[in-house]
C-alpha cells in the first residue's frame, strides 16, 4: 500500500474500502465508550497508550493507519502523534464512531452492549467503576433478605446498578400499612406476596437482570441454603432470631452481611465481612438478643418513612463498595443516623474476643441452637 502525502480525514465508507484492503483501523476511544461497540476488526488503543503500544501492533511503518474516536477530534491529534512516529500514511476518519454507526457500517459487539452502556453511562466514566467494574457487578449474587422497609430501596437501586442476580427472600404479603416506607410495592398490589410485588417493580425497573424470589422464613433449616452461594448478603429482616442466623451462616460461609437497623427516628449500618480476620460480627454488637420491651418492632413502635429509605441505600451503597472491592466498607464500624437531628455518628466496633459467635473460643453447635436463643419474635 503506497502512502498518499496530505490526506489527512476521510468519511467512514472510504476507510471501510481502505480496511479491506489491508488498512489498519484504530479505535483510540476509551475502554468504556467502546462498552457500547466498536468498528469491526478494528485495533481498541485509547489515545493515552498510542504512542507506546502502536509499534507492537503495527510494526511496518509504511502500513496505512486510520484513526478513529468518537466524532473526529481525537483521531486527528492521534494522527499528528502517530505521523511523529514515522508512520508514513495516517488518516483520520471524519465523524468518528458516531458517523461510522449511522451509516450503518460493520459493528462489533462491545463488552457491555449497547443497552448496557447507555444504561450504565454513569458508571462507565468513573474510573473506580468503569467497563470492568460493570461487569463485575453483572456477575455478582446479591441476597436480599426481607422485601420490606430495608429491603425495597436497597433492591431497587441494586437493580438500578446492574447487579447481575438478585435473590429476594421475604414470607410476607403487600399490606396497605407498608407502602408508607416499602417503596418497592404499589396500592394495586395489596395482598400479594412481597417478593413477586418487588419484582414485578424491579424487572420494570431493570429487565435485563435476573431476579429469584423465595417466598419463605428464614429459618434453621434453610438459612444455609438460602444464602449460599451469593457474594453478599443484605439483612433488612425485622426479627432477631433471622438476624443470629443470617450472623451465623454468612460467617460459615464466607459471605459479607451488610446490617441495618430503623427504629422511630434512627437507624445504623454496619458491615460484617467474614473474610476479613479484623472484622467482628452481628454478636460482637448483640451478644445476646434484647428483649422485646428493649426493642420493639416498627408496629408498635413506629417509625418514619423515609428513614428506612435512608437506611436501605446506605445498605446497597455498603453492597456495590464490597462488590467493587472500591472504597472503605463499614467493617468495624457502626454508622449511626439521626433523621430529626439530622446528623451522622460513627462509632468504633471491633471484634470482641470474648464474642459468643467469632471469639476464639466460639464453638458453633447448630442453627437450632442459635434460634433457641432468640426463639420470640
Amino acid at each position: 500500500m503506497h502512502p498518499v502525502t496530505g490526506v489527512v480525514e476521510i468519511d467512514p465508507a472510504d476507510a471501510l474500502a481502505l480496511q479491506r484492503d489491508g488498512a489498519l483501523l484504530v479505535d483510540v476511544r476509551e475502554d468504556d465508550e467502546r462498552a457500547a461497540g466498536m468498528p469491526a476488526q478494528a485495533l481498541a488503543l485509547p489515545l493515552g497508550v498510542l504512542g507506546s503500544r502502536i509499534a507492537a501492533e503495527a510494526p511496518e511503518r509504511d502500513r496505512t493507519l486510520l484513526a478513529i474516536c468518537a466524532s473526529g477530534r481525537r483521531s486527528l491529534r492521534a494522527r499528528d502523534e502517530l505521523l511523529s512516529l514515522g508512520y508514513a500514511d495516517v488518516r483520520s476518519v471524519r465523524g468518528g464512531f458516531a458517523r461510522w454507526r449511522a451509516e450503518g457500517l460493520p459493528v462489533a459487539e462491545g463488552l457491555l452492549g449497547a443497552d448496557a452502556a447507555q444504561r450504565y453511562a454513569r458508571h462507565l466514566v468513573l474510573p473506580e467503576v468503569g467497563v470492568a467494574g460493570q461487569a463485575r457487578l453483572g456477575a455478582s449474587r446479591v441476597a436480599l433478605i426481607g422485601a420490606g422497609g430495608l429491603g425495597a430501596p436497597a433492591s431497587l437501586y441494586l437493580a438500578a446498578a446492574g447487579i447481575g442476580h438478585l435473590t429476594l427472600v421475604d414470607d410476607d404479603r403487600v399490606e396497605r400499612s407498608n407502602l408508607q416506607r416499602q417503596v418497592v410495592h404499589a396500592d394495586a398490589r395489596v395482598g400479594m406476596p412481597k417478593v413477586d410485588s418487588a419484582r414485578i417493580a424491579l424487572e420494570a425497573l431493570n429487565p435485563t437482570i435476573t431476579i429469584a424470589t423465595r417466598e419463605t422464613r428464614i429459618v434453621a433449616a434453610n438459612v444455609e441454603e438460602v444464602v449460599a452461594g451469593h457474594d453478599v448478603v443484605i439483612d433488612g429482616a425485622d426479627n432477631f432470631p433471622t438476624r443470629y442466623l443470617l450472623d451465623a451462616a454468612c460467617r460459615r460461609l464466607g459471605i459479607p452481611l451488610v446490617y441495618g437497623a430503623v427504629h422511630r427516628f434512627t437507624g445504623q449500618v454496619s458491615v460484617f465481612d467474614a473474610r476479613d480476620a479484623a472484622s467482628p460480627c452481628y454478636r460482637c454488637l448483640f451478644p445476646d438478643p434484647p428483649t422485646a420491651a428493649e426493642a420493639p418492632n416498627c408496629s408498635e413502635a413506629g417509625v418514619l418513612g423515609v428513614l428506612p429509605g435512608t437506611i436501605g441505600l446506605l445498605q446497597a451503597t455498603e453492597a456495590v463498595k464490597l462488590l467493587l472491592g472500591a472504597g472503605r466498607p463499614l467493617v468495624g464500624r457502626l454508622l449511626c443516623y439521626d433523621a430529626l437531628a439530622a446528623t451522622f455518628r460513627e462509632l468504633g466496633l471491633p471484634r470482641d474476643p470474648a464474642c459468643p459467635g467469632c471469639g476464639p473460643g466460639a464453638v458453633f453447635t447448630g442453627y437450632e441452637d442459635i434460634a433457641a436463643i432468640c426463639s420470640a419474635d
